[in-house]
């Protein structure tokens, strides 16, 4: 068989062991098959949604139950956007504790991160444009963390939200800054990261002589996985979309204002039971940014794994790195839920 564009996009062959799904999980193929779910479904959104405080309530409804098709575009572009958070958590998780984070993929790693901070970005600046009283937390005390920060916090407060309050210019920066400022990077670092995996010699494994499965597949069964893995993702979907539509709630009414009812995304949530533990600036700005400065220094702090365990699942070699990403796990699950019960 000849091979495709879309073929060439792929390495000749790929280590038979290391592509199998319970060693990658899917999660790297299935996050780009994600983000172009994510463009296409917002793209056709963009058609309707007019960003302004008075229509944009009334245009979500609109999408969500006039316009032919509407509210099955609306719901993937929802789903694809909370999937899309699972599964590139998932490929941290996955990344850590195969130990490919190390040198020469350090740099992929770091770019992978910022991937993962500008998904949860675009989730919440979404999250916003509904304009509706679901999005109250959101909008009120998510906006305020950025005033509680020393000397730039009112400035960068300022330039979020237009004003000295929330308003009509905070809608439309809000709406700016969820295409041009994070879903134009992101479609760039998604290149550029899926390039730097070939560049850095594909997947993670130990060379031939220190490993007995030497056996490999073609570019064309890689190809042929990857469209099995999209037609689930596209069947899990269309289910989603279908028997679980995405949230609406009655419009904001003048100046958005937080109510007792109000809730963080379930992205945020354990940030929210931590803002309960006193000063904001401590546990809504510095802890989360600690958190992403640990995972960022995992390739420079922790030991770089043996060659010989790479290409295998809990290499003993980085147990310290797999520890240490398992305690911020279960730390942030378990505030999730305590903020959940309460």
């Amino acid at each position: 068989m000849r091979p495709s564009f879309f073929h060439h996009l792929h390495p000749p062959t790929i280590p038979s062991k290391q592509s199998r799904w319970r060693y990658t999980l899917g999660a790297g193929g299935t996050a780009i098959f994600l983000v172009l779910v994510l463009i296409v479904t917002g793209t056709l959104e963009m058609f309707y949604y007019i960003p302004t405080p008075e229509n944009a309530p009334l245009t979500v409804q609109t999408i969500s139950y006039l316009v032919p098709f509407g509210g099955l575009v609306r719901n993937l572009h929802f789903w694809s956007a909370q999937l899309l958070l699972i599964v590139t958590s998932i490929h941290l998780v996955r990344v850590v504790f195969t130990g490919s984070y190390a040198p020469p993929r350090r740099f992929n790693y770091l770019l992978g991160l910022a991937l993962f901070v500008l998904a949860i970005l675009l989730d919440f600046s979404g999250y916003v444009l509904r304009w509706d009283t679901g999005i109250q937390w959101a909008l009120v005390t998510g906006t305020n963390l950025i005033k509680t920060i020393p000397i730039v916090g009112g400035t960068l407060y300022g330039a979020l939200i237009g004003g000295s309050e929330p308003g009509p210019a905070t809608l439309i920066r809000f709406y700016a800054l969820h295409i041009f400022g994070l879903m134009l990077p992101t479609a760039f670092l998604v290149g550029w990261h899926a390039f730097r995996v070939r560049r850095d010699g594909g997947i993670a494994v130990a060379p031939p002589n220190l490993h007995s499965d030497n056996a490999r597949i073609t570019r064309f069964e890689l190809v042929r996985r990857e469209i099995l893995a999209m037609i689930f993702t596209s069947s899990a979907l269309l289910l989603l979309s279908i028997f679980l539509p995405a949230p609406i709630a009655a419009p904001i009414q003048g100046i958005p204002a937080l109510s007792g009812t109000a809730t963080a995304p379930w992205f945020f949530l354990w940030v929210q039971q931590m803002l309960k533990w006193g000063d904001p600036f401590l546990w809504g700005v510095v802890v989360p940014l600690c958190v992403l400065l640990i995972l960022a220094l995992f390739p420079f702090v922790f030991p770089r794994p043996a060659v010989h365990e790479l290409g295998s699942w809990f290499p003993k070699s980085n147990r310290l790195a797999q520890i240490t990403l398992g305690v911020i796990a279960i730390m942030i699950i378990l505030l999730s839920l305590l903020a959940n019960v309460h």
